[in-house]
C-alpha cells in the first residue's frame, strides 16, 4: 500500500512536446531490473543525458533546469503512445511524479499511470497551452476529490475526468488488493446472505 492523497500542489516542469513514447519515458535497454525502484535515474535518459557511458546532463532539457522542479509534470497532447511498457509509469513514480497533465494520454498508458499511483490528469488543449505560458514560479493544485486543477496565481481552472474506482484507490493509497482487503467485511456479509437465500 502506498500513501493515498487528496490534492497536489506546487510548481511544475513542463515538458512542451507532443507524441512522447514510452520509449523515450524509458528506453527500452533500461528495463531488466525485475522490481520498480531505481528506473527514475533513467527517466528521459537519451534526452537528460550526453550518452550512457556520461553524466553530463543536457542543459537544455528541461529536467536539468533549476528553475523548473516539482511533482507536477506537464506534457504535450498524446503522452505516452507507443509500447504498453509499465516501466513508463514506474520511472516517473520513481523519479517523484505524482501527476502528469496533458490534453490526451494512450489509454494503455493511463491505466499503467492508475494502476501504480500516478494520476493522469487530462486537460483541454487551450488550458495545456496557457501552463506552457506560465513562468517557472508558477504553481498548480490539483484537488482529486473535486476533480480539478486550478493555475494558482490566475484562480483558471478546469474539471477532469477520472474513473471513480480509480479515484479512490489513489486517494487511499490502495492497489487492486489493498482494495478488496477493505471491503472484507461487506463481501463476508455478501456471502452470508447470498448462503441463506440457497438453504
Amino acid at each position: 500500500m502506498k500513501n493515498g492523497f487528496k490534492n497536489i500542489s506546487g510548481r511544475f516542469v513542463p515538458l512542451d512536446i507532443e507524441n512522447v513514447d514510452t520509449d523515450q519515458i524509458i528506453p527500452a535497454r533500461f528495463l531488466k531490473a525485475t522490481t520498480k525502484e531505481g528506473f527514475g535515474a533513467n527517466l528521459f535518459r537519451d534526452w537528460r543525458y550526453i550518452n550512457d557511458d556520461s553524466s553530463q546532463p543536457r542543459m537544455d532539457f528541461v529536467l536539468n533546469q533549476k528553475a523548473y522542479s516539482g511533482s507536477i509534470l506537464v506534457a504535450g497532447k498524446n503522452f505516452g503512445c507507443g509500447s504498453s511498457r509499465e516501466h513508463a509509469a514506474w520511472s516517473l513514480v520513481d523519479y517523484g511524479f505524482k501527476a502528469v497533465v496533458s490534453s490526451f494520454f494512450a489509454d494503455i498508458f493511463k491505466s499503467n499511470a492508475l494502476n501504480n499511483g500516478l494520476l493522469p490528469v487530462t486537460v483541454s488543449e487551450s488550458f495545456l497551452s496557457q501552463l506552457f505560458s506560465l513562468s517557472a514560479a508558477s504553481e498548480l493544485k490539483i484537488d482529486l476529490e473535486e476533480q480539478t486543477i486550478t493555475i494558482q496565481e490566475t484562480g483558471l481552472q478546469e474539471t477532469f475526468e477520472i474513473n471513480a474506482y480509480k479515484k479512490t484507490c489513489l486517494m487511499n493509497g490502495y492497489d487492486d488488493i489493498d482494495f478488496l482487503l477493505s471491503i472484507k467485511d461487506t463481501i463476508t456479509e455478501y456471502e452470508k446472505i447470498q448462503e441463506k437465500n440457497y438453504e
